[in-house]
């Protein structure tokens, strides 16, 4: 199991639209300077997180994307998911076909653990992550530290 940046990013990019879209959409082009991510990989995971309900697109002048759920209902799994990004622990990714198409030895331990790290990514959402990030981050007023936490 290994989270690749696929889903580093699309968990940091809509974290970035939940510090900062308070009043209007945010520009994948402003996530890009702000994160270091690349505009054309932003728009590749974006397409997906629209496609999945997570994100809105907003055209026309001051467009971007807005979060299409409230921060509280959008988890970390949720995200991860979205991107197709895969978080199974093991090789067999729960098929039990794991060793010349039998089940391993170990297969029930990584399908747990699997299980328990799918459990543990449901329960961070949105909100939770913003509440972190809204003390560490100075440019952050306190108006858009209370809507936030609504």
């Amino acid at each position: 199991m290994k989270l690749t940046s696929k889903g580093r990013y699309a968990v940091t990019a809509t974290l970035d639209i939940a510090l900062h879209n308070q009043q209007q959409a945010v520009s994948l082009a402003e996530i890009s300077e702000r994160q270091q991510i690349s505009l054309s990989y932003l728009e590749q995971l974006f397409s997906k997180l629209r496609k999945h309900g997570i994100v809105a697109s907003v055209r026309g002048p001051g467009g971007g994307y807005k979060l299409n759920l409230p921060p509280e209902e959008i988890s970390v799994a949720m995200i991860i998911n979205a991107v197709n990004e895969n978080i199974q622990a093991t090789k067999c990714f729960g098929n039990s076909n794991c060793k010349s198409g039998i089940r391993c030895l170990t297969h029930t331990l990584w399908t747990e653990l699997s299980n328990r790290i799918e459990e543990f990514l449901s329960e961070i959402t949105l909100a939770s992550l913003v509440k972190q990030q809204s003390h560490k981050i100075p440019s952050l007023n306190k108006n858009d530290q209370l809507e936030s936490e609504k």
